[in-house]
């Protein structure tokens, strides 16, 4: 099932005077039950071709326990659980870890931390939400993920997302690159996007990420193609109690 979701912003903004300094924990609440669902639609390209393919699933986080990060702190474990259809019975796929520390929030994928959410929440304050990740060995994966200044945006905004109406979001910008020109298809070219929203009292409502790396036709006579690492996705909150 594919649900349709529209992002819209209003230009009326919350005075900031008004807002304070929201703690970061009132945009990412952990509480042991807490869960959230979302539309998932996944893109990715067939290895070394220009064909894209599109799969789309609901999943379910799920706060499901208390536990010690592997530094021994106070972490939440979050369980995954996925199904195609609406009808179909939820199945555990994955589980991270996500971890408070001060006036701030980590979150562990797949052995990747990011640093999520860092105070104080004001418009244009920045961070380095990928600096735990290794990007600069020889044999990294993600190349692509260094130097991603996280920025604050829209801090206090209302936002329409879907059926949703919600009162207080924070908009974390995270990249907006392209390297080359995407359009010619006789060089190199990259995207690299991302960005989230959190809703106060809610959590993360909406993200997406995109990395494309092409690569132009080496002889006459043949095309390009997209790496075997070229994919995205896109999160939209369908439920949450």
């Amino acid at each position: 099932m594919v649900v349709a979701a529209v992002i819209c912003l209003t230009s009326c903004k919350k005075d900031p005077e008004d807002l304070g300094l929201t703690p970061v924990s009132e945009y990412a609440p952990l509480e042991v039950g807490k869960y959230i669902t979302y539309q998932l639609d996944s893109v990715r390209y067939i290895p070394f071709t220009l064909q894209q393919i599109t799969l789309s699933y609901q999943v379910k986080f799920i706060v499901d326990g208390q536990v010690l990060d592997n530094q021994g702190r106070p972490s939440y474990r979050i369980v995954r659980q996925i199904r195609v259809n609406p009808t179909d019975a939820w199945v555990p796929d994955n589980s991270f870890t996500a971890t408070p520390i001060d006036n701030g929030f980590e979150f562990v994928d797949n052995n990747l931390r990011f640093l999520k959410l860092r105070g104080p929440v004001k418009d244009g304050f920045t961070w380095k939400g990928n600096s735990y990740i290794n990007t600069t060995s020889q044999y990294t994966d993600f190349a692509y993920l260094e130097g991603w200044d996280y920025m604050f945006d829209s801090v206090g905004a209302p936002l329409t997302l879907g059926t949703f109406n919600l009162d207080n979001t924070i908009k974390i910008a995270q990249r907006d690159e392209v390297i080359g020109n995407p359009d010619d298809p006789n060089s190199y070219s990259e995207i690299n996007y991302g960005v989230e929203y959190y809703a106060k009292g809610i959590g993360l409502v909406y993200k997406r990420i995109f990395h494309s790396e092409y690569q132009p036709p080496t002889s006459a006579g043949a095309i390009g193609s997209y790496s075997q690492d070229s994919r995205g996705y896109t999160l939209t909150m369908i439920d949450h109690n």
